[in-house]
């Protein structure tokens, strides 16, 4: 008897040769599983394709509500940003996605997991940590990477076992979610050239955005948005909404140098119109609300936050350790961020909260003020003591040195 194996199912080139590929070198019954996190494609034509690989049963799942909140929204109140440039969009899709197969696995009684994964990427490590967190028993199958799989030798094998492929050739290898949009291969492996124009689907070209600049006003409670321009939208929409804006205006381009975790220096282009309004705007309401204290510390805990989720990491218990003190800051959170959208560029002009920290008559510079400026004098003298003192004893010892200088000679 045949064992089952559940993949994830894309519907694409890769994962297509996989069910044959499984199917045929390791005898299974496979169970396909596509996880619609917002990729924006026609769930049903992945099915029916699926299916006419003979797979022994499809699941589509819609973890969209899902990913937004309990992944989306927690990278909100992280900031999270990946070396400063990079939403973890696809990064934090990953687990979710893991965590669906490990639980169609054990209802089916499944052995194994598969993915399309290569070994050269970060999603290897994302799926194996979390899925051998998850079940560790379960047996983890990556075809790519242990037979080493071409993609001439996919496009033959498909071809010689009836796999239908794209009548034309996209030289990207895109990756998509409600986050972001990840572009890569093709010309975009040169780094000292400038992203063709047709890599891009979110965003219009920055020179061709509208004349006219447009104000979009968010909402946020606790920490994460909950409204766009007064109209309260769920986790879904306003993610898509501000992704179309956003994009509308050629905001959310990203084109960097990235370290993956396997130590490879990558060129990535993305596409993240909602996150790049979004956390920009959350950090800014951030900055009324928490102490300075605060908010320089929380600076340390969202860099390991980030830089967990892009590892692989979001199992590891410091994610929650941390959420712990991230969550507590967000309490007070709250309030509203005007942000202004113009020919590819964002800049926050307004904010609002009913838990600032910013007082008006403390910060004015007009005379009717209720800071005593007379104890700045004596807060001056005791803040730089030490720094007066070292300069001082820095003088002394150069003038001491002098002198035995000259004694030697």
């Amino acid at each position: 008897m045949a064992e089952k194996v559940v993949l994830a199912y894309s519907g694409g080139l890769d994962t297509s040769v996989l069910i044959k590929w499984l199917q045929e070198k390791y005898n299974a019954d496979v169970i396909t599983v596509t996880v619609d996190v917002g990729q924006q494609e026609n769930l049903k034509e992945i099915e029916e394709k699926a299916k006419t690989l003979k797979v022994l049963k499809h699941y589509s799942i819609d973890a969209k509500h899902e990913f937004a909140t309990n992944y989306v929204f927690s990278a909100i109140k992280a900031n999270a940003l990946y070396e400063e440039k990079y939403p973890v969009s696809t990064a934090l899709s990953r687990p979710l996605i893991a965590s669906k197969m490990v639980e169609i696995a054990k209802e089916e009684g499944a052995v194994a997991v598969a993915h399309g994964c290569t070994g050269k990427g970060n999603d290897q490590v994302r799926f194996d940590v979390s899925i051998s967190s998850l079940a560790p028993n379960l047996k983890i199958i990556a075809p790519v990477r242990e037979v080493g799989l071409t993609r001439d030798e996919e496009i033959k094998y498909a071809k010689a076992n009836g796999i239908q492929i794209p009548t034309s050739t996209n030289p990207y290898s895109i990756d998509q979610n409600l986050w972001g949009r990840s572009i890569e291969c093709g010309p975009l492996e040169h780094p000292d050239q400038e992203p063709p124009e047709d890599a891009f689907e979110w965003t219009v070209s920055p020179e061709k955005a509208p004349s006219t600049p447009e104000y979009v006003t968010i909402k946020f409670k606790g920490g994460v948005p909950v409204a766009i321009n007064e109209e309260s939208l769920n986790p879904v929409t306003l993610i898509e909404t501000l992704n179309k804006t956003a994009g509308k205006h050629g905001v959310g381009r990203i084109d960097h140098i990235e370290d993956r975790l396997v130590g490879i220096k990558s060129r990535e282009v993305y596409e993240c119109p909602a996150a790049t309004v979004l956390l920009e705007a959350h950090k800014d309401l951030e900055k009324m609300v928490l102490t300075r204290h605060e908010a320089t510390f929380k600076q340390q805990i969202d860099t390991q936050w980030t830089l967990l989720a892009y590892i692989g990491l979001w199992m590891d218990p410091l994610r929650e350790d941390l959420e712990a003190f991230i969550d507590e800051t967000q309490e007070r959170v709250d309030g509203e961020v005007q942000v202004k959208l113009y020919k590819g560029g964002l800049r926050v002009v307004g904010r609002s909260s009913p838990m600032s920290l910013y007082d008006l008559n403390l910060a004015t510079y007009e005379i009717q003020t209720t800071f005593n400026q007379s104890f700045s004098k004596g807060f001056i003298e005791l803040w730089g003591l030490q720094t007066k003192t070292f300069n001082a004893l820095k003088k002394k010892t150069s003038e001491w040195k002098s002198t035995e200088a000259s004694k030697v000679v």
